[in-house]
């Protein structure tokens, strides 16, 4: 069945074109992926869909009474809003449920006979409601989400409006998984998530019975979630079926074809023309009219011929040009015994790093780990001293290598002054022409008028480019970056990991885009616990070593001299959400207990036998609830 289909879809932004025919189907329960330069139209195909975008023009078909899932903006909430309640809004509707039961439930013990039928039929529908909604599944679910996305109890208990719009927009998203729609669709859902939550996402879309669409220029998460891509380029668009690898080869077979296509089609055309002029100046020394006529009926088959577009086989990528300056020694960075803490926050343990020159190196961790903290660290005793904040190390040292010369992309970019112009910025630390300058930043994509767009209207990924640019011009020998590719497109992702591996100097990223890490890294360093612990290969490698340690037996696991990290946030979140749910459940099996009680109660004092009917069914079906919850109960206290 088809859940979305659109139909020669035509979108303008005052006299802008921003999509042209565009047309394509959707079938229920399908991952659809969407991809596309920055600036292609994705976000404003996902709002042509919800219909909260303007007018268009075309056909828009939804199946009948769909539900929909999008995080958007951000929503304002009262200070006393906590997390856990913004989660609890996606059931807002069982919990409507549950306490029109309890009134009920109430009305029942006073209410006469006369009013009873009627009451307890309420009551019954009122259940069935509940059920169907997956009311007595409220508290599984959201531990589900809630360890997925890492949200611990004391995020939980946080207010609403206290966290970083990363975190906003996580908790949004999932509040949206909880809400189930028959439709999800997922904007950029891996920007703000650590790998762990990414890799529990991807399995979550893989077994969601409903649709989802997700726009992302995550590769490897397209790869592990899509099973059709939908490319929107130059207005237009075209479906591929497979995930992102296999859209890259079919693209890859499409164009050459087309080219093929193309060149065969220019030959034809150029025969043509030649014939064209032949007939004509045979006519001319003949002065026979049928070669006249012969042209003439040539020239209208050319016009009517469909030409074919000439490919594009190479995207408009950012060239970029690394300036390498003199090497430095062969230790870059020598982390021995550190230690540091922002209070009660333990970022690092006892940790030690090598980093040696020329090595490639991705740090990774859970959100909130500390990683850009670490950063901020090492370039403070590079740098001696980098801001008003303390990032000097409670013990332990960081020792710079010899002639070291290092460039930091951060991961929030500001600029000094941000009421100047992009130029202006790129200058204000060089000497170098404006022509000059121009001709390099072009090579980063930014071109004409926008050299002169002042830098404090630049979007996330503008001011990537922009800071990309200022830092590359540098002879520099060692690169730290934090989220390089973040606001990055794919094709500007795919140029920088080219440059970087180019690179001869030492470079240590913290990133949570995998496939850039296997492409890139020589070595990955996991802060866990305090601790820094090396793993040398890529994330592939990673994984499995991770998944054999897992595997193996604790007491072999010590012997290997592996520190063991104390439980981690999802040991500690399963626990507090089991006892909270076995407080639930006990206090559920009291409840039962005493209502089953109630009514053999009244069972014993009644001779209606419609009335002993009504209360008999009452008691088995509230003795299957009892009997559930022991169960769970059991299972929990183990």
């Amino acid at each position: 069945m088809i859940a979305i289909a659109l139909n020669n879809i035509n979108k303008y932004y005052g006299a802008a074109e921003v999509l042209r025919d565009i047309s394509f189907e959707i079938h229920c329960g399908e991952k659809v992926g969407i991809v596309g330069k920055n600036g292609s139209g994705k976000s404003t195909l996902l709002k042509l869909i919800l219909g909260v975008e303007g007018e268009y023009s075309g056909n828009i078909n939804i199946k009948k009474n769909s539900t929909f899932g999008y995080v958007d903006q951000i929503p304002n909430f009262t200070d006393s809003c906590k997390v856990v309640d913004v989660l609890n809004l996606a059931f807002s509707t069982q919990h409507k449920i549950y306490e029109e039961l309890k009134s009920v439930e109430g009305e029942l013990k006073v209410m006469k006979e006369e009013e009873l039928a009627r009451a307890l039929n309420r009551y019954a529908e009122l259940q069935e409601s509940y059920e169907r909604l997956g009311g007595y599944e409220i508290e599984e679910r959201l531990s589900k989400i809630c360890i997925g996305l890492s949200f611990d109890e004391e995020l939980l208990e946080r207010c609403f409006n206290t966290l970083s719009g990363g975190e906003k927009t996580t908790v949004l998203l999932g509040k949206m998984l909880l809400q189930a729609p028959e439709i999800l669709l997922l904007d950029e859902p891996s920007n703000h998530l650590d790998l762990k939550s990414i890799e529990w996402l991807e399995e979550f879309i893989r077994s969601y019975k409903g649709t989802v669409i997700i726009v992302s220029h995550d590769r490897y998460f397209l790869d592990n979630t899509v099973t059709k891509v939908i490319e929107l380029e130059n207005m237009g668009c075209r479906t591929y079926d497979g995930n992102y690898s296999k859209y890259v080869e079919q693209k890859r077979e499409y164009l050459m074809l087309q080219a093929h296509a193309y060149e065969n089609q220019q030959k034809k055309i150029n025969e043509m023309e030649e014939a064209i002029k032949r007939f004509r100046h045979w006519g001319a020394i003949g002065d026979n009219e049928d070669m006249f006529k012969k042209a003439f009926s040539m020239e209208k088959r050319l016009e009517k011929m469909d030409k074919i577009e000439r490919p594009k086989l190479s995207e408009d990528k950012m060239k970029l040009d690394l300036q390498f300056g003199e090497r430095s020694g062969k230790d870059v960075v020598i982390i021995e015994n550190a230690a540091k803490s922002f209070g009660s926050k333990v970022i690092l343990k006892n940790a030690n790093l090598a980093i040696s020159y020329g090595e490639k190196l991705a740090l990774i961790g859970d959100n909130g780990c500390g990683k850009s903290t670490l950063l901020k660290i090492i370039l403070n005793s590079l740098e001696g001293g980098l801001s008003a904040e303390d990032y000097s190390l409670d013990s332990g040292c960081v020792k710079p290598g010899s002639s070291l010369k290092v460039g930091y992309l951060p991961q929030e970019i500001e600029f000094k002054n941000e009421d100047s112009t992009v130029l202006e910025c790129f200058r204000e630390d060089i000497c170098y022409a404006e022509g000059k300058s121009r001709e390099y930043l072009a090579k980063f994509l930014i071109y004409g008028e926008e050299v002169f767009k002042k830098v404090r209207n630049l979007s996330g990924g503008e001011r990537s480019r922009l800071l990309l640019a200022k830092l590359l011009f540098n002879e520099v020998n060692a690169l730290i970056l934090d989220e390089p590719t973040n606001h990055l497109d794919i094709p500007s992702r795919e140029a920088l990991e080219e440059t970087l591996r180019n690179f001869k100097g030492s470079i240590l990223f913290v990133s949570h885009d995998r496939y850039f890490i296997n492409t890139l890294c020589s070595s990955i360093v996991e802060l866990k616990g305090g601790e820094l612990i090396p793993y040398v290969g890529n994330y592939e490698y990673y994984k499995e070593k991770i998944k054999k340690i897992e595997n193996e037996d604790v007491e072999t696991y010590k012997k290997q001299n592996v520190p063991q990290c104390a439980k981690n946030t999802e040991q500690k979140l399963v626990e507090g959400r089991n006892e909270r749910k076995i407080l639930l459940l006990e206090g559920e099996i009291e409840k039962l207990e005493k209502e089953i009680e109630e009514l053999k109660e009244e069972m014993n004092k009644t001779d209606q036998y419609e009335r002993l009917r009504r209360l008999y069914e009452s008691v088995e079906e509230l003795s299957l609830k009892l009997e559930n919850c022991m169960e769970q109960w059991m299972e929990l206290i183990g």
